[in-house]
């Protein structure tokens, strides 16, 4: 009869070789697998978010674009009582265009574009240190049809209701085009899985 100290240590060793054999953690495959900061540097499961459509847009408070706030303002205005949640991640990586503190950032978003989307802490979207969100939005091998390094502030993502990459538009493509809102209202026409 083996000791109770013999059964605890066996026991242990079982469950380290366990945890072994299972390898890694995986990646979420999806976008609402990621935990980020809201722009009061708060954790916010994106999970929260299953059954809405999503708009991720990383954003910029001194580009050319800046005006696209608007835009996302009046889209969350008209749609989020459908289910579309628009999330503004500020970004710096694009010549320094939006420099400020996260405090300065919404300041400005609320201030000037009366923003009430979900807003989150500055991330980077580029290089080996972008946020893992980020890397998986732009990923080849997660997401081969809209994979691809971002180019500039105000890249959009549209997420399905179950947190699946469904579209991919530049910053060129202005949130109130017909292009934007059929793509938005095909999303919110579909119930989640």
């Amino acid at each position: 009869m083996r000791s109770p100290f013999v059964r605890t240590l066996a026991c242990l060793m079982l469950l380290t070789t366990s945890a072994i054999a299972e390898g890694p953690t995986t990646k979420p495959t999806s976008v609402l697998g990621y935990t980020v900061n809201d722009i009061n540097d708060q954790p916010v499961d994106l999970a929260k978010y299953k059954g809405k459509v999503l708009l991720i847009v990383n954003t910029a408070s001194k580009c050319g674009f800046t005006p696209q706030y608007d835009a996302l303002e009046k889209l969350h205005e008209k749609y989020s009582s459908q289910g579309l949640a628009v999330l503004g991640f500020p970004c710096n990586d694009f010549k320094n265009q939006d420099p400020g503190t996260n405090a300065e950032i919404l300041a400005f978003c609320t201030g000037k574009y009366n923003v009430k989307f979900d807003m989150f802490s500055k991330v980077v979207v580029k290089g080996d240190h972008k946020t893992p969100l980020y890397d998986f939005l732009i990923n080849k091998d997660t997401d081969p049809k809209f994979g691809g390094e971002i180019g500039w502030n105000f890249t959009k993502f549209l997420i399905d209701r179950d947190g699946q990459i469904v579209g991919r538009f530049d910053s060129k493509v202005k949130p109130d085009s017909d292009q934007m809102t059929k793509a938005i209202e095909v999303e919110l026409a579909k119930k989640a899985e």
